[in-house]
């Protein structure tokens, strides 16, 4: 049995994950950069082991040194997280020729899906619907341009390896496919070193609705339901919930989706937790697989506070071999009935909406969390964090869960109105108009929604002028400090500082 993993990650990931081993009796250790010297996950764990440069190629990213790291303070698993190397079949393979417990699926799982092109040919195999398109392995610019033409515009252009709509181009104008074609290649060579691109139909106004599996070593595939992530900005994920309030308790389409998945799954011989995403009609009459993502999700405890479940505990009792036949049987048939009420989750990003959102980078000054019941927050900063240039501008995952979906929503907005974070600017404030748009309210969703109704979003208020004062007393002008925070050096009358933020309660700094 596990009994010593090292994390190849860091922040709220990495101690989500460290919080989970601790309560199995498990050893944890944290690998960190030059910039995550200080970081909270590093405070979290057991042990920790420098590995390079604050560039993630030169630690992070670093296949060989989070292996060697691993053998040298004698973890004999690793837990991925996600991003970095959490998809890349190559560091799965080392652990295993280490001799080291990798805690995800196996390379040859990972080869078979990772890539859209492959997953896609392996679903069509299944019987299982895509989308009309062209998937061709080694495809020349030629044959996708006159392939697009027969599918017939609009089409959506996207690279293989991609992800994070890095890579992607919707085009409506055949004179246009040429130079998007290009530009779309070109993004993906620079992001994922892999060129690759395939061309489909594009769906107008889809929902993305994704299926959570867990997968054992003995052929058991539990769907732990789905999860609706169609409110995205840039293709980026914002606010996820489940169940999708396009699914009531009988919805049809939800025993098709979860076979689809399940069949996908064992084809690939895939084992551990995974994400099956889809693109569904806005009026749920169909949907279409897109890809399978070969890792734990930032979104995932959505699904854990509707289910009960620990799906990182649940990672770690598969990778020991167990059997989901003793672990969750009650799960393995998709059965509705065991949802328990409502989940919705934003992301906290450290951007500066009033400059496009651009990544807003420097020290935590003040970080207040919510104390509210039925409400989690998974994060890797507080007073002091640095917010890097180097890594995801992702601050926190805030979680609410109800007994429906619209009492899950006040209790998240109800959160993030109380979440305070001084220092960087933040998202907080565009998060909470999305909730409380009447249309998102409604459940008339989909992957246009933000571009639709938030095109023109600015912030709605000025920063309070002591409030200012009180950042600009601590920044040293280049966006960090070189003090520890006010919050705990200075003697300032915090009482009164909030005082002024009275009616103006989603000043996020």
């Amino acid at each position: 049995m596990i009994k010593k993993i090292l994390i190849a990650n860091r922040g709220e990931i990495a101690i989500r994950v460290m919080r989970t081993a601790r309560e199995m009796g498990i050893q944890t250790v944290a690998v960190y950069s030059d910039a995550d010297a200080e970081a909270l996950h590093v405070q979290n764990a057991d042990e920790k082991v420098h590995i390079g440069e604050s560039e993630p190629a030169k630690s992070y990213l670093d296949i060989e040194k989070v292996i060697d790291a691993a053998k040298q303070t004698g973890a004999d698993a690793i837990h991925p997280g996600y991003g970095f190397l959490s998809e890349r079949a190559e560091f799965s393979e080392a652990c295993q020729a280490a001799g080291i417990t990798f805690i995800g699926p196996s390379g040859s799982a990972m080869r078979a899906l990772g890539a859209k092109i492959e997953a896609k040919q392996l679903a069509v195999a299944q019987g299982v619907p895509v989308t009309p398109g062209y998937f061709e392995p080694g495809a020349t610019h030629e044959e996708l341009i006159k392939a697009a033409i027969e599918i017939g515009m609009p089409v959506m252009l996207k690279a293989s390896a991609g992800g994070g709509g890095r890579g992607m181009r919707i085009v409506r104008d055949p004179s246009e496919l040429a130079s998007q074609l290009q530009l779309a290649s070109d993004e993906a060579i620079s992001g994922f070193g892999d060129g690759a691109m395939m061309v489909e139909r594009y769906v107008e106004r889809p929902r993305h609705i994704e299926v959570q599996l867990i997968a054992d070593q003995h052929g058991n595939v539990a769907p732990l339901f789905e999860r609706e992530c169609s409110i995205q900005r840039r293709h980026q994920k914002l606010i996820e919930e489940s169940p999708s309030p396009l699914f009531s308790k009988d919805h049809p389409l939800w025993p098709s989706m979860r076979d689809s998945a399940i069949k996908i799954a064992l084809a690939a011989g895939y084992v551990g937790a995974g994400t099956m995403e889809f693109m569904v009609e806005p009026d749920g009459s169909a949907y279409f697989f897109l890809e399978l993502n070969a890792r734990l999700q930032v979104e995932h405890p959505v699904t854990e506070l509707i289910t009960g479940l620990d799906l990182v505990k649940l990672q770690i009792e598969v990778a020991n071999g167990l059997n989901l036949q003793d672990l969750i049987p009650e799960f393995l048939a998709g059965d509705r009935s065991r949802i328990q009420g409502h989940s919705i989750e934003a992301r906290v990003v450290a951007e500066d909406p009033g400059k496009g959102f651009m990544p807003s980078i420097g020290q935590v000054v003040v970080w207040g969390e919510p104390k509210i019941p039925g409400v989690r927050i998974d994060t890797g900063f507080g007073p002091g964090s640095e917010v890097s240039r180097f890594y995801d501008s992702l601050l926190a995952k805030v979680i609410a869960h109800g007994q429906d979906r619209l009492s899950a929503i006040k209790k998240l907005v109800e959160a993030l109105r109380e979440m305070h974070v001084l220092g960087v600017r933040t998202n907080i404030e565009y998060l909470i108009e999305v909730l409380e748009h009447p249309e998102f309210q409604s459940g008339d969703i989909d992957t246009g929604f933000l571009g639709r109704n938030f095109a023109d979003w600015s912030p709605s208020e000025e920063i309070p002028a002591a409030v200012m004062a009180l950042i600009e007393r601590n920044a040293n002008g280049n966006g960090s400090t070189t003090t520890r925070p006010a919050v705990m050096t200075s003697g300032l009358d915090w009482a009164t500082v909030w005082d002024l933020t009275d009616g103006w309660r989603v000043f996020r700094p």
